[in-house]
């Protein structure tokens, strides 16, 4: 159990009343103020002539089109209910929009419409460039920091780019010609940077190749072209059509970032009574705080009823439960009941991946690496994985992709959590995994290629 000095409970108190009355700090942004995209940053993708596709596509966010009608939204296979004000789509985690749909539909599309082209318009006329003409149009291999960047011509990245800065830095890059990134290229973020505060604002045509990793939003005059297998993590914000073939697109999320500065402590500040003293020796009670050895799922034999072995479970569950809430900073132990729906082998089924999940996330509460707590697990799995894959192994999968937390695909599937079933959201959290790790290509299957790198490394 950790032990406060007196002098930091009472620097402690004073930021607690800083934040009461005064509130977080917020950390200072570096390069310019971030594009207003408006109505228009509610779409991961927005196009006014048509948006398509081919392949295994899985787009997490809404998209739209508008003036055009859903007809030149295709490969999509879309669901409209009738007299809907939105349509669906297997391929998209987020609902999709089209002005023949019903209200407020047509008029909250030319809202949209209207902010994308007034924030490119914006992009485009920033002042006071950082840099102009940088690498006369070839930024391969370059770290950048915050800041605004000008090309008058077409600007290529053949090989990784790095932006590197804080969570709330901002970048724009304007370009009056064409974007190009080559394939098995990527946009590497870098010191927390997030791709909801990058802004390429493009004249010409916007084309990222195969296989290739972006980050930012791309607010384009034109087109916006993904090539097979290609992974956006950002906007595609098209005044004319974007075409995909097989890609992983992700509306990013922002996270503002507070710092707590030091702050000076008046003399009179009330004296803070002296912490007690801690017995030499432990007290010998219950410490949900200490680091003793996570408790194992306990032996079930065979002969064992599903009750009962349901009843077992649920003990260690709680168990489990209990310990991490304690080791997060919690009150009490409150602990979620055994569900109440289901057949006795679907709650059993339901508990056995909580319990793993729990003790995987205890070890690393306790001092263990993520790597060790999740890896036996995940090299546990022996068979290949895909879209549509429903099973333990997949809910195994999606626990070690959230705890890995590689980029804004991770944490959308985080806020789903694990439900055992390989959707468009997982395979674009296990292909950014891929990208990250420089696992090719990142389809976001799990196959021999992946279990391999998993093996070698967890």
């Amino acid at each position: 159990m950790k032990i406060f000095s007196k002098d930091s409970l009472v620097i402690a108190s004073a930021v607690f009343f800083a934040f009461i009355f005064i509130g977080p700090i917020l950390a200072s942004a570096a390069g310019p103020a971030a594009v207003n995209l408006g109505a228009s940053g509610d779409f991961v993708i927005l196009a006014k002539t048509g948006i398509s596709t081919t392949g295994s596509t899985s787009v997490v966010g809404d998209i739209g089109v508008s003036p055009a009608e859903a007809t030149y939204i295709t490969g999509f296979g879309l669901v409209l209910p009738s007299a809907n004000s939105f349509s669906t789509s297997a391929l998209i985690t987020g609902k999709v929009y089209a002005p023949g749909y019903a209200n407020p539909t047509p008029a909250n599309l030319t809202t949209a419409v209207s902010n994308m082209e007034d924030a490119y318009t914006d992009g485009a006329g920033r002042t006071n460039p950082t840099a102009t003409e940088l690498g006369d149009g070839n930024i391969g291999g370059m770290t950048l920091a915050p800041g605004l960047y000008k090309w008058g011509t077409s600007v290529t990245i053949p090989t990784d780019v790095t932006l590197s800065g804080g969570a709330n830095d901002v970048w724009i890059f304007q370009i009056a010609g064409n974007l190009n990134i080559s394939s098995a290229t990527k946009i590497v973020l870098a010191g927390g940077a997030q791709a909801n505060n990058i802004f390429w604002i493009v004249a010409g045509q916007t084309t990222i190749g195969t296989t290739a990793v972006f980050n930012g939003n791309i607010l384009d005059q034109t087109a916006i072209v993904l090539n097979t297998g290609a992974i956006l993590n950002g906007r595609a914000l098209a005044q004319t059509a974007v075409t995909l073939d097989s890609n992983n697109v992700t509306k990013p999320v922002s996270v503002d970032v507070a710092i707590i500065t030091p702050i000076p402590v008046p003399v009179s500040t009330p004296a803070v009574p002296a912490t007690p003293a801690v017995p030499a020796t432990p007290i010998a009670t219950t410490n949900y705080l200490t680091t003793s050895a996570t408790p194992a799922v306990p032996a079930i034999p065979a002969s064992m009823s599903d009750q009962d072995r349901l009843n077992a479970l649920t003990t260690t569950l709680r168990s489990l439960q209990a310990q991490y809430k304690m080791q997060q900073g919690y009150s009490s132990p409150s602990v979620s009941s055994t569900p109440d729906s289901g057949s006795d082998q679907s709650k059993l089924n339901e508990l056995m991946t909580t319990l793993k999940s729990l003790q995987a996330q205890q070890a690393i509460g306790q001092g263990a690496p993520v790597s060790s707590a999740f890896g036996q697990q995940i090299r546990a799995i022996t068979t290949n994985l895909g879209q549509g894959s429903k099973n333990d192994s997949v809910s195994t999968l999606q626990h070690f992709l959230i705890s890995q937390n590689k980029g804004p695909s991770a944490e959308a599937l985080a806020r789903v959590g694990a439900t055992s079933f390989f959707g468009g959201m997982t395979r674009a959290a296990l292909a950014e995994f891929q990208a990250k790790m420089g696992i090719n290509p990142p389809l976001g299957n799990f196959g021999p290629i992946t279990r391999a790198y998993i093996n070698a490394n967890y």
